[in-house]
């Protein structure tokens, strides 16, 4: 081997090495692993109606739905989960108490529904039933209605009002099939009366017959046939809303500006931007040059120095 290449060799392995550390970590990167969370699972809540003085009211603790299930208007309900459920850190389970104005005394007849009132609690695993020991169990109250009227109980915090907005959904409306709100529970629809914002029923207006002042005469056979005045029906949902005890547990909420979790993997080949390692590979690329021309000078020096 001659002096030159003894010479070249030293700047080609310092080459070799710094595109090796360069490409080696471009190529062996890879996409972000996401962290995976808790994992919270549907529950099933319990109710019972309590009175005034604390008292329980008709039935004890149950998960059975359906409306008109109580028998008794529920101004104060009492709530927990079921005995048995495993509710992890951190899970929450939303469960609302809502009061409607409607225009008759069950679900058929409700039409136009308005909300009056609606109370909201957060279950956790503190409120999981327990085996006979004595514990304070969270209430939802609401206005007594006095008037035709319906109460939901359901397993979410959003206010079915008609409203538009986060935290807002449509009001129940039996005419167009609008079942809300969504995770019913169980369901009361009663009253005796309408209530005061209700339109009232107009009577149907008798017309008063007047004579025309002529008619023309029409040939018999060229009278139009009659038109069927008669409108279709149209069929209406005669089934109540479907209701079950198992909840969905409280959504959580990404924040506006999330922040990045830091990651072992590194940037993956095709990005680029500001954030790219140029400084560094430019710097290396600086130092490759530097060795090749110095090896250069070196060989042509050495073959000088051997001619003179």
């Amino acid at each position: 081997m001659s002096r030159s290449q003894q010479l070249k060799r030293p700047a080609a392995l310092a080459a070799s090495a710094f595109l090796a550390a360069a490409v080696v970590p471009l190529f062996g990167a890879g996409a972000a692993s996401a962290t995976p969370g808790g994992t919270c699972r549907s529950a099933t809540v319990q109710y019972r109606i309590v009175g005034a003085d604390g008292g329980v009211v008709g039935a004890d603790w149950t998960s059975q739905g359906g409306f008109r299930s109580w028998d008794t208007v529920p101004g104060s309900v009492e709530v927990r989960l079921a005995p048995g459920e495993k509710v992890g850190d951190g899970c929450k389970y939303p469960v609302s108490l809502a009061e409607y104005t409607t225009e008759g005394p069950n679900w058929q007849t409700s039409g136009r529904q308005t909300m009056v009132d609606k109370a909201t609690v957060y279950l956790t695993a503190a409120d999981v039933a327990g085996d006979g020991a004595k514990q304070t169990w969270q209430k939802l109250s609401v206005k007594q209605p006095d008037c035709f009227g319906q109460i939901d109980l359901y397993g979410d915090d959003i206010a079915y009002d008609g409203k538009t907005g986060e935290g807002h959904g449509p009001a129940p409306y039996q005419p167009d099939g609008v079942n809300t709100p969504y995770h019913l529970i169980a369901a009361w629809n009663g009253g005796e009366k309408a209530c005061a914002d209700s339109p009232p029923e107009s009577p149907t207006p008798t017309p008063t017959p007047t004579k025309p002042e002529s008619t023309p005469s029409t040939p018999e056979g060229s009278k139009p046939p009659a038109e069927e005045t008669t409108p279709p029906t149209t069929p209406k949902p005669a089934t109540t809303p479907p209701t079950t005890a198992d909840v969905p547990p409280l959504s959580s909420k990404p924040s506006a500006t999330p922040k990045p979790t830091p990651s072992d993997s590194t940037r993956p080949l095709a990005e680029t931007g500001a954030g790219t390692p140029v400084g560094p590979i430019a710097g290396g690329a600086a130092v490759v040059i530097v060795l090749g021309a110095g090896a250069v000078y070196a060989a042509s020096r050495a073959r000088r120095s051997r001619r003179a």
